[in-house]
């Protein structure tokens, strides 16, 4: 009897060890396509935005980069609190849900929590939020690219000798987190050299602040219109791709290298060939400079 005890009990524990790896293991894509619909973006967007307030989160900003589609941000608690645990965390103190034109349908999508959670190396999983917004959106399918293990996501960079979540580019450093965070608000809300602001988040128990910017500009290099246009080609579209952020961490102004922000939403896009990198080669520097110069003193 102790031996057929013994042998359940090992039984269930590599049982457990085996469910553990595959959680672990589990295959996660950067976007969550919640429904597919007859409508119009802005009728669409009134009742998205219902059912998110509905559900515990807070519009923080909305931007419609093309006339097309309409990008809703939204925080909420768990969101927050999480990104407070976690370093730099502001990156993931919001998520991002797209409504998006398709022919005669509306695609609702939204980024997807639990793999933002692990390229952002945040504390917990956001496993919570990923529920609140299945249930007040609803959930398709994943999307986006043929998926990333949580091991991964979190050591993840695009190819060799290319930035990591940990390698920032530092666009400017203040006296004081407080002078910093009224000064990238003051300069983003003018919305000067085509960079301007989309919403902001303070989170809370940390000094941090995030930011998210729209990018508008001659400079097809820089400009969120034309970037899209050569990234996003699938029929599914990834929207919610944008916008891009800048954090206020302490004193110092930070925004993830673009090699790195856009490769995280996108990273099976090829290096040559049609709607490449290579065709938005110069897209990263450019896209440093112009946040740089948004923010400086």
């Amino acid at each position: 009897m102790k031996q057929v005890m013994s042998r359940v009990l090992m039984s269930m524990a590599l049982l457990c060890i085996a469910v553990g790896a595959q959680a672990k293991d589990a295959i996660l894509k950067p976007f969550v396509l919640a429904s597919t619909s007859a409508g119009t973006v802005a009728e669409r967007s009134v009742q998205v935005k219902s059912a998110l307030t509905a559900a515990g989160f807070t519009v923080v900003g909305e931007y419609a980069p093309f006339p097309t589609a309409n990008i809703i941000i939204v925080t909420n608690d768990a969101l927050k609190q999480n990104a407070a645990a976690s370093e730099h965390g502001g990156y993931g103190a919001v998520q991002r849900v797209s409504l998006t034109a398709a022919g005669d349908q509306v695609q609702v999508s939204y980024t997807n929590p639990v793999y933002m959670s692990y390229v952002y190396r945040m504390k917990g999983d956001l496993a919570d939020v990923s529920a609140a917004l299945e249930k007040a959106l609803g959930r398709v399918e994943e999307y986006g690219a043929k998926g990333l293990t949580e091991k991964q996501a979190r050591k993840y960079h695009y190819m060799f000798g290319m930035e990591y979540f940990d390698e920032p580019s530092k666009l400017e450093s203040y006296g004081s987190y407080e002078e910093a965070v009224q000064a990238v608000d003051a300069k983003l809300s003018a919305n000067k050299n085509g960079v301007s602001k989309v919403y902001r988040v303070d989170v809370p128990g940390k000094q941090e602040t995030v930011f998210g910017v729209a990018l508008k500009s001659d400079d097809k290099y820089k400009d969120d219109t034309f970037i899209m246009s050569e990234i996003d080609f699938h029929d599914v579209k990834s929207t919610a791709h944008l916008p891009y952020e800048v954090l206020v961490s302490g004193k110092n102004v930070y925004a993830l290298y673009a090699r790195f922000r856009i490769a995280i939403n996108f990273p099976d896009l090829s290096m040559m060939g049609k709607n490449s990198f290579m065709n938005i080669m110069q897209s990263p520097e450019a896209i440093r400079a112009v946040l740089e110069g948004a923010v400086k003193k």
